[in-house]
């Protein structure tokens, strides 16, 4: 894939962008040439950080407050963006949350909140871009799923609903625009190197690395170079497909 930028300033928006993945790529689109839509909710400080970091690449980064759980929000976020920056040529749903629970203790709002936020959003910002995608006959649409949304998980019923919902979304969504030059991805992590999971027991993160073929947890980066390729000219052949980036995890 290599750190060869983009020879057009296309403009890209990461969702979630402020920090772990979402930041990571938000980085790694800039260090290719990319002008970057940072979009996040809470941390204005992150994100104007970040922002201040793309920079000095050489290109524009701009971060844009928006909550894209709520779908009345979705619109006068990508205004923003077009007054500020222009089209939105590639989109990357990255935004995302948890609220584990065993099902029989999961409330309703828990389950409301992580399908609203990991998915219902993904389908807002998508419709948002697409048409201007099909207009230009050029588009790229990288959804940043999870391998638990390929395998489950205990304890994530809503969170592995959401992110396998993501897949079922982004491959139809790629059968319907292939024709129009627009690709769909997806990228599904494993256990990467977050605060998140930072914060796990060393019990958990032990058993956890066991099923884990390469023995490490990946890097925010390893994430962010395949979201960066779905992004670039040299991927154009490729649409419908999911990356597990998971060092071996869910090899079949």
């Amino acid at each position: 894939m290599g750190d060869t930028k983009e020879t057009a300033r296309r403009l890209a928006l990461v969702t979630g962008a402020s920090r772990g993945i979402g930041r990571a790529i938000a980085l790694e689109l800039g260090k290719r040439g990319f002008d970057v839509a940072v979009n996040y909710n809470n941390s204005a400080a992150d994100a104007e950080s970040l922002c201040e970091e793309i920079a000095k690449e050489g290109v524009t980064a701009k971060a844009f407050k928006g909550d894209v759980s709520v779908a009345a929000n979705i619109p006068q976020l990508f205004k923003a963006i077009e007054e500020s920056m222009g089209t939105v040529q590639v989109l990357v749903n990255n935004a995302g949350i948890t609220r584990d629970n065993l099902l029989m203790r999961m409330k309703e709002d828990e389950w409301n909140a992580v399908i609203e936020t990991n998915l219902t959003a993904v389908f807002g910002c998508t419709k948002e871009v697409i048409r201007g995608m099909i207009k230009a006959r050029w588009g790229r649409i990288i959804c940043v799923s999870s391998v638990v949304g390929i395998v489950g998980n205990a304890g994530q019923a809503n969170y592995s609903a959401a992110k396998s919902g993501v897949i079922g979304f982004a491959k139809s969504v790629a059968r319907e625009y292939a024709a129009r030059g627009v690709t769909v991805n997806v990228v599904a992590p494993g256990f990467i190197e977050t605060d998140m999971t930072k914060s796990l027991p060393d019990n958990t993160k032990a058993a956890t690395l066991a099923q884990i073929p390469q023995g490490r947890m990946g890097l925010p980066l390893d994430v962010a170079r395949a979201v960066a390729f779905f992004a670039s000219d040299e991927s154009e052949y490729i649409t419908g497909q999911v990356l597990a980036i998971d060092g071996g995890m869910t090899m079949c």
